[in-house]
């Protein structure tokens, strides 16, 4: 959803690979990623809270310690990026945070009755979401997002959601092969490499790599480069469809 690649002369580090630095004890980048990051800390913040945030706020405070948090806990092995990562735990302690602040103060909110839109805000996460609840609603907007971007990614291929629909494998053992003949191209950096270079399926090169027929390869085509795609993306939701999928 968000890219932090930038070409320049001398390759820099992706977010991933700094966070890992970080983890293994550099606190001096650790300081620059958090102060680079708060304008997208204030951000998540604020779309919890329904109203600007400035760094002076308690809740900009529990954001930064949670961004860092997320810094300390993340592991490319969970699927999704930094930034969705810490998306999801940031708004989690902010929620958390307000909770408490309403419990102690004992207040008792009835949402019935006509209150100032920023008391409002709070209250209602507090009152009408719960955790799950809310989790939820994040969920089906970063789902949202990650389709909205795929669609984006597949018209630079030629590609559209109909085109899937209409070449998509009927049978499940068909489907199957299709991901894994995806699999293998994607964990090839050279053949992953001429896929976006050339925007089509290197069939030749790819045929030899797998045990399919090239006329099972062509027909299922469209497919195959779809999933490649998501498979070559931060798509945290499709690639727990394509997981669902290989593990049936």
């Amino acid at each position: 959803m968000l890219s932090l690649l930038f070409m320049t002369k001398r390759k820099k580090r992706t977010l991933e690979e700094t966070v890992l630095l970080i983890q293994q004890g550099d606190r001096d980048l650790l300081d620059e990623l958090i102060d680079a990051y708060k304008p997208f800390i204030a951000k998540t913040v604020s779309s919890v809270c329904r109203r600007y945030i400035y760094e002076s706020d308690d809740e900009f405070s529990i954001g930064l310690i949670a961004f860092n948090e997320a810094i300390e806990k993340y592991s490319t092995e969970r699927g999704s990026s930094l930034l969705s990562f810490s998306e999801v735990i940031i708004k989690r302690r902010v929620i958390d945070y307000i909770r408490k602040q309403t419990k102690n103060q004992h207040i008792s909110i009835d949402i019935t009755n006509a209150i100032n839109e920023e008391d409002s805000a709070g209250s209602i996460i507090v009152n009408e979401l719960s955790l799950d609840d809310y989790q939820k609603k994040n969920d089906e907007q970063l789902r949202k997002e990650e389709i909205l971007h795929f669609q984006r990614l597949l018209t630079t291929f030629d590609l559209s959601f109909n085109d899937l629909v209409e070449n998509s494998p009927k049978h499940a053992d068909a489907r199957k092969s299709a991901i894994l003949t995806a699999k293998i191209l994607v964990d090839n950096q050279e053949l992953k490499e001429l896929l976006f270079e050339k925007k089509r399926l290197p069939i030749k090169q790819l045929e030899k790599m797998v045990n399919v027929s090239r006329k099972t390869i062509e027909r299922n085509r469209k497919y195959i480069i779809a999933i490649a795609l998501i498979l070559s993306n931060d798509y945290l939701y499709m690639k727990d469809y394509i997981k669902g999928v290989l593990d049936t």
